[in-house]
């Protein structure tokens, strides 16, 4: 399983389907894996870090390989956690069929919806 930084992450929790951003990939050292940082999309501020190989094991999916950005932050705080865009938010996707301002569409429905 390769991951890629930018990539979103998701996972179908008990009451509803969680997303996460790549925001950073670091070797380990003396070994083979790499330690991805995954940051909630909901929530900014939390970070969390596992290898590829532990995504897979819990159920872990990639949604999109085009970044997610948030062009409305609710508090100053997300606007501080969020990072300058590589790119311009706004621009369409033709193979996603979503501009990187719009929220991916999650692969598998929400199970209590």
């Amino acid at each position: 399983m390769e991951i890629n930084t930018g990539e979103i992450y998701g996972k179908q929790t008990a009451n509803k389907f969680v997303m996460y951003n790549v925001v950073k990939i670091s070797k380990v050292k003396n070994s083979s894996q790499a330690l991805v940082t995954l940051q909630n999309i909901d929530n900014p501020l939390s970070f969390f870090e596992a290898t590829a190989q532990k995504l897979a094991a819990s159920g872990y999916i990639r949604i999109s390989q085009t970044p997610y950005i948030d062009l409305i932050s609710a508090t100053p705080k997300r606007r501080k956690a969020a990072r300058k865009p590589t790119r311009c938010p706004l621009t369409f996707d033709f193979l996603e069929e979503r501009a990187d301002s719009q929220r991916p569409a999650p692969i598998l429905l929400d199970l209590f919806n």
